[in-house]
């Protein structure tokens, strides 16, 4: 359960049914990701929804992301189910160094940030479609009275678990609003950005582990 949140942020997405990029898909989310890059760092509140009928596995989870999509550091806070402030995991990134902090575990690992053109960090979530994805305009859908449109998104490399990924974009705001994954095994996983502040104040700290914050946990060296 506790590394859920890697197959939604880590996982790079396949699924072939699309031979071609989608003119119409481009034309809406060239704004969303420009507008995103004119920023130099985004903090967003988030709701977690985690649903596989056939293994009987339901749950919600809140977190925070806090990124700056240019330096490609991160840190992505998750907290325990019901809460909003109990924090169970969290996830960070300096741009080489990456740390993971389970509570329950009293563990954190430590390994090396990958270079990948297969791997996908929440940095990129804006603008994921740019480098190796497929994508597809299916059409709009309003929710609450506010208009969306969605972009289903296909990776070109067929041999991982997650199939597609569904990005709903607020038509007015030119902003991502959900991002729902879809995997092999049945499973679906639904981001819900509950708030979007750009340029939060952030430090180099942000995006750094402090050993001394979390005493009696053990570190784990990956690299």
């Amino acid at each position: 359960m506790k590394n859920i949140i890697y197959i939604l942020l880590f996982s790079c997405l396949s699924f072939s049914a699309f031979a071609q990029k989608d003119v119409q898909a481009k034309a809406i989310l060239g704004p969303v990701s420009q507008k995103y890059r004119s920023y130099n760092a985004i903090k967003s509140d988030f709701t977690f929804n985690v649903d596989n009928t056939q293994a009987g596995m339901k749950f919600t989870q809140n977190g925070t992301l806090i990124t700056e999509p240019k330096s490609n550091r991160f840190r992505i806070i998750l907290y325990s189910q019901g809460s909003t402030s109990q924090i169970e995991q969290e996830i960070i990134s300096d741009g080489k160094t990456q740390w993971v902090y389970n509570r329950d575990e009293k563990e954190t690992q430590v390994s090396t940030v990958g270079h990948s053109s297969d791997e996908f960090n929440p940095a990129q979530l804006f603008t994921i479609y740019e480098h190796g994805y497929k994508y597809l305009y299916t059409g709009d859908q309003k929710i609450a009275g506010k208009a969306y449109q969605l972009i289903d998104l296909t990776a070109e490399n067929t041999k991982t678990p997650i199939f597609k990924v569904r990005l709903t974009i607020d038509k007015i705001k030119k902003q991502i609003y959900s991002a729902l994954v879809f995997d092999k095994n049945g499973s679906r996983y639904n981001y819900t950005l509950k708030s979007f502040t750009p340029n939060p104040p952030v430090t180099a700290t942000t995006f750094t582990y402090d050993a001394k914050a979390h005493p009696g946990v053990e570190m784990v060296d990956l690299r």
